[in-house]
């Protein structure tokens, strides 16, 4: 009788693995993911995933270090034009952010609290570290244009940083029903903005 014997090579495995790991968190969560699932969905051998990530978390940490990447590469378009003024790229910035968020939730969550973890890979550090840099240049330019009080523009960006994610949260939980996001978000930005004027 022959049998058959699924493969343990694939075209490019790393990256099956990680579509299909993404897959499958937005629709049976983190925790219900497994190797071997994904191993049977992709059509290879249970030990193949080893070959690339030594247990579930690593695979979930580069998930979270990907999506990471996909939202920094976001951010920074949407941070591009100095000529828009501070707020117009403010506001651009906090939609995109929201956006993601809104359409990748399960991962969404997964990246913030992947990178909050004490062993969190330096890898997947660095990413989230990056992914959220292009907001630390747009404060930097907005106070070059006298539009935002002085200090450090890192820590001032944090007030913008936490009524976005605030935002998120609100909306994740059906809140602010029949108001559109983006209105939403304009409305904040313009607010967050005006406590940041300089004084006279």
């Amino acid at each position: 009788m022959k049998t058959s014997r699924r493969p343990y090579h694939h075209g490019n495995l790393r990256e099956a693995l990680l579509s299909a790991a993404e897959r499958a968190v937005e629709t049976i969560g983190a925790g219900n993911l497994t190797l071997r699932e994904l191993s049977r969905e992709i059509g290879v051998s249970h030990a193949s995933p080893r070959r690339h990530f030594a247990d579930r978390q690593a695979l979930l940490d580069a998930l979270a270090q990907r999506g990471f990447e996909r939202l920094g590469a976001a951010l920074a378009r949407a941070a591009r034009g100095k000529e828009a003024g501070f707020e117009a790229r403010l506001t651009r910035f906090a939609r995109v952010h929201v956006r993601f968020a809104r359409r990748h939730p399960v991962l969404f969550g997964l990246m913030f609290a992947a990178k909050g973890r004490p062993d969190a890979p330096d890898a997947l550090r660095q990413a989230s570290e990056e992914a959220l840099a292009p907001a630390t240049a747009i404060f930097t330019d907005g106070q070059a244009r006298g539009e935002v009080v002085a200090g450090d523009p890192a820590r001032i960006g944090l007030a913008g940083y936490a009524a976005v994610q605030g935002l998120i949260a609100l909306t994740a939980g059906g809140k602010f029903k029949g108001v559109p996001l983006d209105t939403l978000v304009g409305e904040v930005i313009e607010r967050i903005v005006l406590g940041l004027r300089p004084r006279a």
